[in-house]
């Protein structure tokens, strides 16, 4: 939802076209400026008037018609109700800035149906949105703003599925930077989300309601050509209409491709949930809190994309899960796993060399621009480290699993494995395969890993673990299982 926003208020401010910046707020102006802004709009939706300015005192009145914007959409298979337009005013700084601001909101309603999908209908609601920011020409786009909303809902049903959504309330902060590299900008948001509550309902199932107190994310990406992938996306609104590429769009898209890659130099995201909550009828869980992360950084012959996710004071109270067994639901949890050393300089060339004309199979220039990106075809994923604590365990694993994108048989893998109280674990397993025989094996095992494990100065049992291409299995330098 938050992307959404940004989204929105972002493309009304990114048409604010360099050429129109004059101090004078007349007719003219607003000619000028409305003739630039549709630029960014359909062809048919700009005659039908989607876009509209007005001078207004000391600013221009851009005002938005959503419903002309959706008026050549087939009304058997989408229709939206309540739809009315948006004002924003847009007031020329000092330095060709442009200051830009408003305050709307949304309460529509309608329903859709795709081929071969059930029918669904949806609500969509925000009581209050207000934003203002300092769009900057140069880069064509905002280079700071301020937004919040209040009361924001989402509802969405078929016959067999309802989920509905909704926070109290939103704000966020955007801000930028010149990146390194000349005519690259750095972008940065961060904000808060309060009092969310989502309700999942499918078939005959017990509803399950998710709550939190707050919602905390920040993003940031860095080294974005703005102005290159303005042109990109004004390059796809002239052909949206287009049934295929020629030759010369063709090249033309492909020469802005090259000259906008690799598009970043990196990019992160945030998210945390404060006092986390899951309940339904057949149970209840949580956590106090709940953050994840996703990351793509490093140069862009070798970057890395990462992804973690971190929860602490894990709570769950079900009768799936029988009290014997509570103890080995882990209070906390940490996961991390990364894809490393990817070509995005390759995967560029690459697809590059791919036909974008009608008629032309991109399969195999695809699959060799992703053969390209992982080198020589090697795939390598990164567990930095996965761990989870219990009043009955705590364990930790880390290493790397190395195999090829055109194939699943031929890898290798190195782990380490770090488990604290060792004894307590086998103990517990015990205890419960009095009841559960079954269980007799998992204690079994368990001593048998603790047979080849090694001890660290901190008292943890130690496994490193490696499973080579050829099949073969040494644990701590032993071998376990010989090549096949």
């Amino acid at each position: 939802m938050r992307l959404n926003l940004i989204a929105a208020t972002s493309t009304i401010a990114l048409a604010l076209a360099p050429a129109v910046y004059a101090a004078d707020i007349n007719q003219a102006g607003a000619k000028a400026l409305e003739e630039s802004l549709t630029k960014l709009v359909p062809k048919e939706a700009a005659r039908d008037g989607f876009v509209t300015v007005n001078p207004a005192g000391t600013r221009y009145e851009i005002i938005y018609d959503f419903a002309k914007l959706l008026k050549k959409i087939d009304p058997a298979t989408f229709v939206v109700n309540g739809l009315t337009p948006w004002s924003v005013f847009a007031t020329p700084k000092d330095g060709g800035l442009w200051g830009v601001e408003g305050t709307n909101s949304l309460d529509v309603s309608g329903h859709f149906e795709a081929a071969g999908q059930p029918k669904t209908s949806f609500t969509y609601v925000i009581d209050t949105l207000v934003f203002n920011g300092i769009f900057d020409p140069a880069i064509s786009y905002l280079r700071s703003g301020d937004f919040s909303a209040k009361a924001v809902s989402f509802s969405s049903k078929t016959e067999t599925e309802e989920l509905r959504a909704s926070f109290d309330g939103m704000a966020y902060k955007l801000t930028s930077s010149d990146g390194m590299v000349a005519g690259t900008t750095n972008f940065a948001a961060s904000g808060t989300a309060s009092g969310f509550v989502e309700t999942i309902q499918s078939g005959d199932k017990p509803a399950v309601d998710v709550r939190a107190d707050s919602m905390d994310f920040a993003a940031a990406v860095n080294g974005l050509p703005a102005n290159k992938v303005r042109d990109i996306i004004m390059f796809a609104v002239e052909h949206a209409d287009d049934k295929e590429l020629d030759r010369a769009s063709s090249d033309r898209l492909k020469a802005m491709l090259r000259d906008a890659f690799p598009l970043l130099t990196s990019l992160s995201e945030t998210i945390g949930f404060d006092n986390l909550t899951v309940s339904s009828a057949v149970g209840n869980g949580g956590a106090k809190n709940i953050t994840y992360e996703v990351a793509l950084d490093g140069p862009s012959d070798a970057m890395r994309f990462g992804v973690g996710m971190t929860a602490q004071q894990i709570s769950l109270s079900s009768p799936i899960v029988p009290s014997a067994y509570a103890a080995f639901v882990p209070q906390e949890l940490k996961l991390q796993f990364a894809i490393a050393d990817m070509d995005f300089n390759a995967f560029g060339d690459e697809f590059l060399k791919a036909d974008f004309t009608a008629g032309a199979s991109s399969e195999e220039s695809g699959q060799k621009a992703v053969e390209r990106l992982f080198k020589g075809g090697e795939l390598v994923v990164d567990f930095p480290k996965i761990s989870a604590v219990s009043s009955v365990y705590d364990a930790e694993i880390s290493g790397k699993v190395r195999g090829r994108v055109d194939t699943s048989k031929e890898y290798s893998m190195d782990a380490t494995i770090l488990a604290r109280d060792l004894d307590k674990t086998i103990a517990a397993v015990q205890e419960l395969a009095k009841t559960n025989a079954d269980l007799n094996q998992v204690s079994f095992g368990l001593m048998m890993a603790k047979g080849f494990a090694k001890t660290d100065p901190d008292g943890r049992q130690r496994w490193e673990i490696s499973v080579a291409r050829n099949g073969s299995v040494t644990i701590n330098g032993q071998v376990i299982k010989a090549a096949d």
